[in-house]
Order: structure tokens, then sequence, then C-alpha cells
């Protein structure tokens, strides 16, 4: 796994860590598996745009911030992305 790939899955998990949520709390949010959830977590598992969508809703942080392209957590003020097509 390269270190860009790491780092972003260190961020998935801390960004979970720091609102003191299990897994299942946010694969629960998902409609997944606690263990389909993990394999995002581990890099087992590509993360989807949907997932990816959901999660920067869920943690109010911007896609680039989970991706680990910035450092700034800040959403974007003017997303396109309207939420009822957030759906799975």
């Amino acid at each position: 796994m390269s270190r860009t790939n790491r780092l972003m899955m260190n961020r998935l998990r801390d960004l979970r860590e720091e609102r003191d949520l299990k897994q299942k709390d946010v694969a629960t949010y998902l409609c997944m598996s606690q263990t389909g959830y993990a394999a995002y977590e581990t890099g087992e598992n590509d993360i989807p745009t949907w997932v990816l969508l959901k999660l920067s809703e869920y943690y109010t942080t911007s896609i680039d911030y989970i991706l680990f392209n910035t450092d700034e957590r800040t959403k974007y003020k003017n997303s396109k992305i309207d939420k009822k097509d957030l759906v799975r």
C-alpha cells in the first residue's frame, strides 16, 4: 500500500475515533456491514464515490480532506451535491 493510501486510511479512522464512534456506527450510517466498512479503513477495498460523498456529509468535511488531498477540514461552501442524491 502506498504512503498516500495509508494516510487516507488513517484519516478515515481518525475522523471516526475523534467522535468516539465504532466502525459499526459508521457502517450503520452507510447501510452496510461493519466488515464492509472496515475494509475501507484498512485499504482492503477502494472507497466508492457514494461512500465518500456520504462520509463527507457525515463528518462535515470535504472529500479532499478524507482523501488526504488537503489538511483543510472545512466543507466547501457551494457544494453542488444535493443531499437527496446521496442515496445509495
